[in-house]
């Protein structure tokens, strides 16, 4: 896999963010598999799909791209929040490869977020543009990437190492199980993984979870039980094997 992209196809292209696009879509179309099958290569959308860019023919999953020039850490700008909001909350939500590159356009950094870790809680809208600007009123929205637990950020690239094949589509696979279409379920599974990520020990203690009551009372507002809330959350991470039981009010962490 040649970790630089090809430079020389942005020459045509005025706008920096065009040529970054370019560049970059033309990398992953030569160098990528498809992270959640493993077929070898991602074939590009038609240029007027919105939001999608490449779509694997074996399995049919769709991919959104996005490089920056360093390190994503808490907030990723995106689009219109409206527009972000309906996708999330459809069937035709693509996953999202976030690319992290270098001066010298080498990617340094790839990493698959799956489709089913966005809900409505990590998209932040942004304030509306002035009634000077010449899209008077539009509203855009930043994704809380803090806000993603850390499973739910699957490494394909990292510090410019490139990761076993069959390892990203294990971790796929496995992380899939997690995959729910109620939205308000979604919720509650991620707010409650982040919270046992939170906790510093591999073993802890159902009082341990209960610690973030308040915090998750906060994000349910319409939820007046919440610790019942919490016990069904572990339950489920336990069943699908993110947890293990070892007695009464005890559990350890193994993904």
């Amino acid at each position: 896999m040649d970790l630089y992209f090809d430079k020389e196809l942005s020459d045509k292209y005025k706008s920096n963010s065009q040529k970054i696009r370019v560049i970059s879509e033309n990398w992953l179309i030569k160098n990528m598999y498809c992270p959640c099958c493993g077929n070898p290569h991602l074939t590009n959308l038609a240029n007027n799909k919105p939001v999608a860019d490449m779509i694997c023919d074996c399995c049919g999953e769709v991919f959104e791209l996005k490089s920056k020039n360093g390190r994503y850490t808490t907030k990723i700008n995106d689009g219109a929040y409206y527009t972000m909001i309906d996708r999330i909350t459809s069937d035709t939500n693509p996953e999202l490869l976030l690319l992290e590159y270098s001066n010298d356009y080498r990617v340094n950094n790839l990493t698959l977020v799956p489709k089913f870790f966005f809900t409505p809680d990590i998209i932040e809208k942004r304030k509306p543009l002035a009634d000077t600007a010449k899209r008077a009123g539009w509203i855009g929205c930043n994704i809380l990437y803090s806000e993603i637990p850390s499973q739910g950020k699957i490494p394909i690239i990292k510090e410019c190492n490139i990761c076993d094949l069959k390892t990203v589509i294990n971790k796929y696979k496995q992380i899939k199980k997690l995959q729910m279409k109620n939205i308000e379920s979604r919720g509650w599974m991620i707010d409650v993984l982040n919270c046992i990520n939170n906790i510093n020990n591999d073993e802890f203690s159902l009082t341990d979870v209960y610690r973030f009551v308040d915090e998750l009372q906060r994000k349910h507002i319409n939820n007046h039980n919440v610790e019942a809330k919490i016990r069904q959350q572990l339950q489920f991470l336990r069943d699908k094997g993110f947890i293990e039981f070892l007695e009464r009010g005890h559990y350890k962490k193994k993904i």
